[in-house]
């Protein structure tokens, strides 16, 4: 063979990759794979076999996936771009124009402005339930076109745990699927679809990925598609085009995670970089470490907090005062966790200066990062709210969000009390915690 033109052999002159036993996850960094035979391309193409192309699947995506699914108690996962994106893909793949979808008041603003903003426009309503304790409050929410209830395992800000089973026996009677969010717990606290929910999505952007680096999010499907109720989600159980297999043939009970993997997601392309899958399978690594050094660091910075008289309420499910506190007995038993609210007295000024004097705590909108993060929810992530409705969630002008890390839980104590001294924040009033524990009965 001549030899070929620089340029040429600067493309084409290197070995090709062999498979080796490597330890730890490689990272197939690519756009698209190679096809060994003339077949191969349309096998893939017709039965899904081997790889194409990384927006449909890549090996080091499916490898996280399988880990994720495995510690979820699921059947399948499907590892995407954001937990925005997460969201996006399993409500979509539920739901249609001229539909309807039943959400708790008490979630993720971002999640909010999805349904409101933009789905709205496309014709598919929503309602909000603010007792989302009461499987009656949900139940009156439903309509016939409902697709869906959706909801936080823990919620933001006010630390509100749902009664999974509870809710997910509402669903049931009405053969629709439970979605939740289980970010704040991971499933090393709490696996939903062992209590009952059928579908969760992650922001695998926090806990999972644990270091704050990069962004992600999943979907963990149980498996558990009823064929009984093909009859409300026909894009499960139609025909593909030129007369393909359905996702219910297709994929049994897995159909509902099928239909997202294989129509929803490459078709809306929100694709995660293997590298960032990568880097949370790392994560996953260590989930259980971190969480459970979090949660107990949270315990005790909530239980000083509590006693302290310049802050009037600490909303976190460990603590006896939480109106959730024994649904948390029963539901949390390796730990409550590590984003809680804690409401100065001094109002919005005093959770400025708070701070602004803050030194191991870092003010940023994250949360779950082995740092110990703050934020104030009314002039961020709640800011699209109006004060009654803040209030309505938890949410006050003296409200501060907390993501507590691993760091040594005296340093956090000591940095939450040169806060406060800071802060000149005066004693909370007797009244002020009534008043607040009164608000999120």
């Amino acid at each position: 063979m001549p030899q070929r033109g620089f340029t040429t052999r600067q493309v084409h002159d290197r070995g090709q990759a062999r498979a080796h036993s490597a330890r730890a996850l490689p990272i197939y960094l690519t756009a698209g794979f190679s096809f060994s035979e003339y077949d191969d391309a349309a096998a893939h193409f017709g039965e899904g076999i081997g790889y194409a192309y990384t927006r449909i699947a890549n090996p080091t995506i499916d490898a996280v996936e399988k880990a994720l699914a495995a510690l979820e108690g699921g059947s399948q996962a499907i590892l995407l771009a954001s937990g925005q994106a997460a969201t996006t893909v399993a409500l979509l793949s539920l739901v249609s124009a001229g539909q309807h979808i039943v959400l708790s008041d008490h979630i993720y603003e971002g999640t909010r402005g999805l349904v409101i903003d933009v789905l709205d426009r496309f014709g598919i309503t929503a309602d909000f339930v603010t007792d989302i304790h009461d499987p009656q409050a949900w139940e009156r929410a439903i309509r016939p076109e409902t697709r869906a209830l959706f909801a936080e395992s823990v919620s933001n800000a006010s630390n509100r745990l749902l009664d999974i089973p509870a809710i997910s026996e509402v669903a049931h009677t009405h053969g629709i699927p439970l979605v939740i969010d289980n970010t704040f717990t991971t499933p090393y606290l709490l696996r939903p679809l062992e209590l009952g929910a059928d579908v969760v999505v992650h922001s695998a952007s926090k806990f999972l990925s644990g270091q704050g680096h990069v962004l992600g999010g999943a979907i963990v499907d149980s498996g558990r598609f009823d064929p009984a109720t093909g009859s409300l989600f026909p894009q499960f159980t139609s025909p593909g085009r030129r007369g393909t297999p359905s996702a219910l043939d297709r994929a049994g009970g897995d159909a509902r995670v099928a239909y997202a993997r294989d129509v929803v997601a490459p078709r809306f392309g929100p694709t995660i970089s293997p590298l960032n899958a990568f880097f949370i399978g790392q994560g996953i690594e260590t989930l259980s470490l971190r969480v459970q050094r979090q949660s107990q660091n949270a315990l005790d910075v909530a239980r000083w907090l509590e006693e302290q008289p310049e802050v009037a309420s600490v909303d976190y499910i460990g603590l006896p005062s939480h109106p959730d506190y024994e649904l948390g007995r029963r539901d949390l038993s390796a730990g409550h966790g590590s984003v809680f609210s804690i409401t100065l007295a001094g109002g919005a000024e005093a959770a400025r200066r708070h701070i602004e004097a803050a030194e191991v705590f870092t003010h940023m909108t994250h949360l779950g990062d082995v740092r110990s993060l703050v934020l104030h929810p009314a002039s961020t992530s709640h800011v699209l709210l109006t004060p009654s409705e803040q209030e309505r969630v938890g949410v006050f002008p003296g409200t501060l969000r907390l993501s507590v890390g691993i760091e040594d839980v005296a340093d956090l104590i000591a940095d939450l009390r040169a806060s406060l001294d800071a802060a000149g924040v005066p004693a909370a009033p007797a009244t002020r915690q009534v008043e607040v524990d009164a608000l999120q009965v």
